[in-house]
């Protein structure tokens, strides 16, 4: 009996270890963008991710200040020297400008997320840049 639990134990470790994240597939959407007019040079964005089960985000870093709301599912979020946090549906998060995103994923290997996003940045900032490895 002892054999076979280790065996089982042993197979779902190496099951969890085949479960790592898929990058570079996450559905990002534009819903909305705009220049602040009362501010020159900065601009707001308002998106929506959507992850399938196992998706995540590249570790990236944000120039501009972000606010997120979790729609649907429930999404790790990791940022700084922060702890990773898991977010449920109707919790959100605030991001600083020039945060470090280690980690932002679905936290289910069965269910979708949605996570809705509104940053500022400058005009011609990029959403994210990927962190070097």
């Amino acid at each position: 009996m002892k054999a076979l639990l280790g065996t089982v134990f042993l197979l779902a470790s190496f099951t969890t270890l085949a479960h790592g994240p898929v990058y570079n597939q996450e559905k990002i959407s534009v819903l909305q963008e705009h220049a602040l007019t009362d501010v020159a040079g900065k601009k707001t964005i308002m998106l929506t991710v959507d992850y399938a089960p196992g998706q995540a985000t590249v570790p990236h870093s944000h120039t501009g200040t972000a606010v997120a709301y979790v729609l649907e599912g429930e999404i790790t979020s990791r940022v700084n020297d922060e702890n990773a946090i898991t977010y449920k549906a109707g919790q959100s998060f605030y991001e600083p400008a020039g945060s470090r995103h280690y980690e932002s994923s679905n936290a289910s290997q069965t269910k979708p997320a949605r996570l809705l996003v509104v940053m500022v940045l400058d005009d011609d900032a990029q959403v994210l840049t990927p962190l070097a490895h």
